[in-house]
């Protein structure tokens, strides 16, 4: 990119401070102060803002064409990225609640992201090599990728769509709840409950840690997957799995085929649905 502006050490707490500031470089700047001016890079266009501290609300709003480079956003930056298209995060802290929400072909990578809503009904999410703390982590966002990366947090990915995980840990909650067309490949699920009322889930090379996992799915495939203290699995789910080693127990899969090691316990106690899913243990 080429600029043609630039905009160094600045510190101000002024209302819309950088308004509509294009073809520029803003650099080693701070958005804070007792005027609690908002919305200082609103409607920005073709930017890198480097080493820069906001402590504003709403920094971000309708950019496009930006790269945010070693800045950081506190608690007080509330809302921070908001309907903002082509945009890249790199080596940032970002701390204030209700960042990134309904913003296109944004990329985030060795990010820390601290944030109660996260990512919400965004189209076009790459992540690599960040970590997250967020109880509501991409609700309703689409075109999802994300690699190498750490998740905690209560219900991410709830009614996402087109997910891709690769090489993640994800602690959660009601994780992929509603979930449609995600792949996961070499992921550790744990928590409860995941991906319930999903549809077409696939898992290969998983590990999957936690209580009743994978109910009411549609579609479910996992390969090659592995699981630690789950059990009332599968309960009404459309599923066709190959574990390595245990189950603790499986409850009552509508239809499709579970293959594994072995399993503690087989239930069949749900009424009013014909399930003719199976269970088969390899080698026996």
């Amino acid at each position: 990119m080429k600029y043609t502006n630039s905009v160094y050490g600045l510190t101000t707490d002024e209302e819309r401070a950088l308004y509509d500031i294009r073809d520029a470089e803003v650099t080693d700047c701070v958005f804070a102060g007792p005027a609690d001016g908002e919305s200082a890079l609103k409607e920005c266009r073709n930017i890198a803002v480097k080493n820069c501290k906001f402590s504003l609300r709403y920094p971000l709003w309708h950019a496009e064409g930006y790269a945010v480079v070693n800045c950081s956003m506190d608690v007080n930056a509330r809302a921070a990225v908001w309907y903002c298209k082509h945009g890249r995060f790199s080596g940032c802290n970002l701390g204030g609640i209700k960042v990134f929400r309904e913003c296109v072909d944004t990329t985030v990578e060795k990010c820390a992201i601290s944030s109660f809503e996260a990512g919400w009904h965004c189209d076009g999410f790459t992540m690599l090599d960040s970590e997250v703390l967020s109880e509501y982590f991409l609700l309703g966002s689409r075109n999802i990728t994300i690699k190498n990366s750490r998740l905690d947090g209560k219900y991410p990915m709830q009614y996402a769509e087109n997910v891709t995980l690769e090489n993640c840990e994800i602690t959660s909650k009601d994780c992929l709840w509603h979930a449609k067309n995600v792949i996961a490949k070499n992921c550790v699920f744990r928590g409860e409950y995941l991906a319930w009322y999903s549809e077409g889930v696939t898992l290969v090379d998983c590990l999957v840690d936690g209580t009743q996992p994978l109910c009411y799915c549609k579609n479910l495939k996992l390969m090659n997957c592995r699981t630690e203290g789950c059990d009332r699995a599968f309960e009404l789910s459309e599923v066709e799995a190959d574990i390595k080693g245990e189950i603790v127990s499986v409850r009552s899969p509508l239809k499709g085929t579970v293959v594994c090691d072995g399993v503690g316990e087989i239930i069949d106690d749900v009424t009013g649905y014909d399930c003719k899913g199976k269970v088969v243990i390899r080698n026996k």
